[in-house]
């Protein structure tokens, strides 16, 4: 019987690296079909980082925030490199694993809630605006990233725009006008086992509306990194 549960997710890794289970997080959404996360998947190596994530662990510098850090992929890399690691995670459960993989710093927060500290590098990947969940999240989000920066520091976040999804055989695009809401705005549903979350908003975002949420913060797109398929990795810093 499936019940409703908090952190599917959380529970799947906690799983994992615990007791050897590996089943799928499948991925519920009204828009799309259903999905499946391989739970390994969140343990890769740097080896199987895809290109856009090694990208970003060679534009860290300084203090990092690993936002959402969930099993520690990133944190893990970044802390064998030398750097001074701070994996900012809501799951308790992924954080009983970030301390069982000897993750240094961690703190069990939501990221809007927290703000005792300032980093040189903010890092938010695996889609890391999702988290923004609608547009107008996305000028909250970076007006909150901003305070927790350094001078001189960087906020480094991927995404992927959804445009290629409408678009027909002859090279158009046939977007619904009347939809009421943008295209990159989805809802989803995590499912692990016989539990199930809350349905939870995540954006998606292109860089034309991420640019005008970056203006509205008077932070600068300092570069894009552009994926190979519509995904890209964008580095925002401070206007100089």
């Amino acid at each position: 019987m499936i019940q409703h549960f908090d952190d599917p997710i959380g529970r799947a890794v906690y799983d994992f690296h615990f007791n050897s289970i590996n089943e799928p997080i499948i991925v519920h959404s009204d828009d799309f079909d259903d999905d499946t996360i391989d739970t390994s998947y969140l343990f890769r190596t740097y080896k199987q980082m895809p290109a856009l994530e090694k990208k970003a662990m060679s534009l860290c510098k300084g203090s990092i925030l690993d936002v959402g850090a969930c099993a520690g992929t990133h944190s893990i890399y970044l802390q064998e490199k030398g750097f001074d690691v701070t994996a900012l995670e809501t799951s308790a459960f992924c954080c009983e694993v970030l301390k069982d993989r000897n993750i240094r710093k961690i703190i069990q927060q939501d990221v809007f809630k927290f703000s005792d500290q300032t980093f040189d590098t903010i890092l938010l990947l695996m889609n890391g605006t999702g988290i923004a969940g609608t547009l107008d999240g996305m000028d909250v989000l970076l007006h909150h990233l901003k305070t927790l920066l350094n001078a001189g520091g960087q906020i480094l976040i991927d995404s992927s725009d959804l445009i290629y999804l409408f678009k027909q055989e002859d090279g158009s695009v046939f977007l619904d006008l009347n939809a009421g809401k943008y295209y990159g705005e989805l809802t989803f549903q995590t499912e692990y086992k016989n539990w199930i979350s809350q349905t939870f908003p995540w954006l998606y975002i292109d860089l034309d509306n991420l640019e005008n949420a970056i203006e509205k913060n008077q932070l600068q797109l300092n570069k894009v990194i552009k994926g190979q398929h519509y995904d890209y990795l964008a580095q925002i810093t401070f206007k100089k």
